[in-house]
């Protein structure tokens, strides 16, 4: 998932239960940096067939520069990339 940070920030993080994770994250028992950050807006959510593929992805959306990670959140592009990613890696 990638979520924009009160400060405008953008997180990105993986998770079983997204609701129940951002519910963690503003009651300031997430990450570290999400700590004074609240709430945040779940800006994008996508489902991997693997804990590995969703760390991969995790990895691969930190990488990016913010305004390719923003273009992410128009429809469809963040499945393109995650396709991407995953036949990368086999």
């Amino acid at each position: 998932y990638i979520a924009r940070c009160r400060d405008d920030s953008l997180y990105c993080g993986i998770a079983r239960d997204v609701a129940e994770r951002i519910a963690k994250h503003d009651a300031g028992k997430g990450a570290r940096y999400t700590r004074g950050r609240g709430p945040l807006k779940v800006e994008a959510v996508r489902k991997c067939p693997s804990h590995g593929d969703a760390l991969r992805l995790e990895l691969a959306v930190k990488a990016l520069p913010r305004p390719e990670k923003e273009k992410l959140f128009v429809t469809r592009r963040f499945r393109a990339f995650q396709q991407r990613l995953v036949a990368s890696a086999r």
